[in-house]
């Protein structure tokens, strides 16, 4: 199992910036990848970004070269920096670990709480 804590959300304007963070129960790297999803109101919950365990990354389209996830193995936590955000930005972000194929559908995905953003003029 793992905990999950995000923080970070808030309002900023359009082009502005907001990191995110998200802390584990448990070492980052023993867990098969980690990643920002997010949701929108009335939209199902999409993939933003994960990074695997070796380090590689997936970013959706809508996000490539404004987001960025990084990690500090010492704190067991998990970044997104967003840049040049846009209205269309704005949903509910949640931080996931993905325990890997090993484990059956309902022990492999754990969400945190989710932090709002919110961009807007």
């Amino acid at each position: 199992q793992v905990q999950l804590v995000e923080s970070g959300g808030g309002l900023v304007q359009p082009g502005g910036s907001l990191r995110l963070s998200c802390a584990a129960s448990r070492s980052i790297f023993s867990i098969y990848a980690v990643g920002w999803y997010r949701q929108a109101p009335g939209k199902q919950r999409r993939l933003v970004v994960t990074i695997g365990s070796s380090g590689s990354t997936h970013y959706a389209d809508s996000v490539k070269g404004r987001f960025t996830i990084s990690r500090d193995g010492a704190k067991n936590t998990v970044y997104l920096q967003m840049n040049s955000l846009k209205p269309e930005d704005t949903a509910i972000y949640y931080c996931n670990a993905d325990l890997g194929p090993l484990f059956v559908p309902t022990q492999r995905h754990y969400w945190g709480q989710g932090t709002q953003v919110t961009v807007s003029s």
